[in-house]
């Protein structure tokens, strides 16, 4: 049923019964002053007892906070650092290199993520259909990929360079833009950052 093509009698009578919805209607006139009504009032129509009037003021105050509702946008998720900061404490503290897809919508903000594959202590291994699997479903437009090095040393392996460069070969097939592959790792005097963005080192091309 298409709640939204009844009208106020019909919507009411699911609460109040059919005859007491007319009822309510031909007394109050409309909605507003029907919700300004209080429970005692309600019941002076015949067959509005405590438990109809009740679910009436129920109805009428959440449609208040309803109309009150603001809705938080998904984070935006457009720079190598706030996709490292999404995940950077989940993954801390995993002794074996695990890869989470991030899912994007076209604006680029987090649709959800998922983790893909658990390998080895410095091995990660991922095909590209369980990558895209999640991607498809959740209609994303774009993805990221993000992994961790248990060693702290978050330089990219010619491994981590060659599946990156497979998975963007098959976005490209699926129409789903691979944006960035972020491996986090850990700080030192050398190194400020504790994450390395292969798109923003020149490894993203296929």
């Amino acid at each position: 049923m298409n709640y939204n093509d009844l009208n106020s009698n019909e919507l009411l009578s699911h609460i109040a019964g059919s005859t007491q919805a007319t009822a309510l209607m031909e007394r109050y006139e409309s909605l507003t002053a029907l919700a300004r009504a209080d429970e005692s009032e309600l019941m002076q129509i015949p067959g509005v007892g405590a438990a109809k009037a009740a679910a009436l003021k129920s109805a009428f105050s959440l449609a208040q906070k309803l109309s009150q509702e603001t809705t938080t946008e998904p984070p935006l998720l457009d720079t190598p650092e706030r996709i490292a900061n999404l995940l950077r404490e989940e993954l801390r503290l995993l002794t074996v290199e695990t890869l989470v897809v991030v899912l994007l919508n076209t604006r680029r903000r987090l649709i959800k993520y998922v983790r893909i594959s658990n390998g080895t202590l410095d091995t990660l291994l991922v095909h590209p259909r369980e990558v895209f699997r999640p991607a498809i479903a959740a209609n994303a437009a774009a993805l990221a990929l993000v992994h961790q090095h248990p060693s702290g040393n978050c330089e990219p392996s010619p491994a981590d360079i060659s599946t990156t460069r497979d998975l963007i070969r098959a976005g490209q097939l699926l129409k789903i833009e691979v944006v960035d592959h972020i491996i986090l790792g850990a700080r030192t005097t050398e190194r400020p950052k504790d994450f390395f963005s292969l798109r923003e080192n020149g490894f993203f091309y296929a």
